[in-house]
């Protein structure tokens, strides 16, 4: 029993740590004035098929949430569990989605930049300073801050991203029961041999991109235009 209690003490101090280590730069903007700062960041620019899903979020000036960390490193029961974390503790948060018909007009670079930028502008509040990973968003007209791999470093982008990527695999999994065959609920939306296997057989689905090539195979959409 003293061994699982010092274990689960060195486990929240870890926690605590890493939470400080999050908050550093918006405990800077705070202390400057900025209480409205905001963490963006999108999910699912890789995919071939799904939209592009954004999220921005603010918190209020002092407030974190221990175990909020990059999306891509905490299994997704946790980003389940912190999703309703974010949700209680969160000043405001707004989760938008570019769709696949826009991503093959804009292009998969810009309709991410698009995505971020309307998850900014529909938020409750106008943000004093905003937080984002690694790039800059057109046609903000508040400042922004890109921060390389941001998700890892910041905790309001990593907030962002484990909205986005959450919502985007509740999407998928959904796309999954009306486009049954492709598996959208396990790789979502990825370019695995199974899903690439399931294309060739089905032909595209409504919610493919149909601007994305699929090296080795670059003229695997070809036959279904």
């Amino acid at each position: 029993m003293a061994r699982l209690s010092q274990t689960k003490t060195a486990r929240t101090r870890r926690a605590a740590r890493r939470l400080t280590q999050l908050l550093k730069r918006e405990r800077e903007l705070w202390g400057d004035g900025l209480e409205r700062v905001a963490g963006v960041d999108e999910a699912g620019m890789g995919p071939l098929a799904g939209p592009v899903v954004a999220a921005a979020v603010v918190f209020p000036p002092g407030e974190g949430i221990r175990g909020v960390d990059d999306s891509k490193a905490i299994t997704a029961k946790r980003r389940r569990e912190l999703v309703a974390s974010i949700r209680r503790t969160a000043l405001c948060a707004r989760v938008v989605l570019v769709t696949p018909d826009e991503i093959d007009k804009l292009n998969i670079y810009q309709a991410g930049l698009t995505a971020m930028r309307r998850a900014v502008e529909g938020l409750d509040v106008e943000p004093q300073h905003v937080l984002v990973d690694a790039r800059r968003i057109p046609g903000l007209d508040m400042p922004q801050e890109p921060i390389i791999k941001g998700d890892r470093k910041c905790h309001a982008i990593a907030a962002a991203s484990i909205l986005a990527k959450a919502v985007r695999d509740r999407l998928m999994s959904r796309y999954d029961r009306t486009f049954p065959g492709y598996g959208f609920a396990d790789h979502k939306g990825y370019a695995t041999e199974s899903h690439r296997d399931a294309i060739r057989k089905l032909g595209p689905s409504p919610i493919h991109r149909r601007s994305f090539t699929l090296l080795p195979h670059p003229n695997l959409f070809d036959d279904w235009a």
